[in-house]
């Protein structure tokens, strides 16, 4: 694996296209596939800034409940609610076509950022203002 400028990680034999490149071909086929691709690359742009902004909320709401966790001296972990979460993940990406372990990837990413943030949240006395300065 190597990184790209982008700090993305590719494998250094991949292939790739500007597809951009293709939009002025002179093969109308081709043309409608670059259309094609374009709309619903707008699309996915837009699901990308709908899903940012949707943890953005998730993560306004966990730092509340790590300052009360912090105010009641409760330890960051509930792994009995992970498990909860986990099991439903599964069965809404199950119900949406959706492979299991992206389900399983976005739940790691967001208990193990929650925890992170409830442990920042902890040593600064229960005050989930050190986390969200934007909110």
């Amino acid at each position: 694996m190597t990184t790209t400028e982008d700090g993305w990680r590719a494998d250094a034999r991949e292939e790739a296209t500007d597809i951009d490149a293709f939009a002025q071909s002179d093969d109308p086929q081709m043309q409608r596939i670059v259309e094609h691709i374009d709309a619903l690359r707008a699309s996915i742009d837009n699901i990308d800034m709908a899903i940012v902004a949707l943890l953005a909320e998730r993560f306004k709401a966990t730092a509340q409940v790590g300052a009360l966790k912090a105010r009641a001296g409760f330890a960051p972990a509930d792994y009995t609610r992970e498990e909860q979460q986990m099991q439903r993940l599964r069965r809404v990406a199950q119900g949406a076509g959706l492979d299991v372990e992206i389900a399983e990837q976005y739940r790691e990413f967001v208990v193990t950022e929650a925890k992170r943030r409830h442990r920042r949240i902890a040593e600064e006395d229960g005050d989930a203002g050190v986390l969200d300065v934007f909110a």
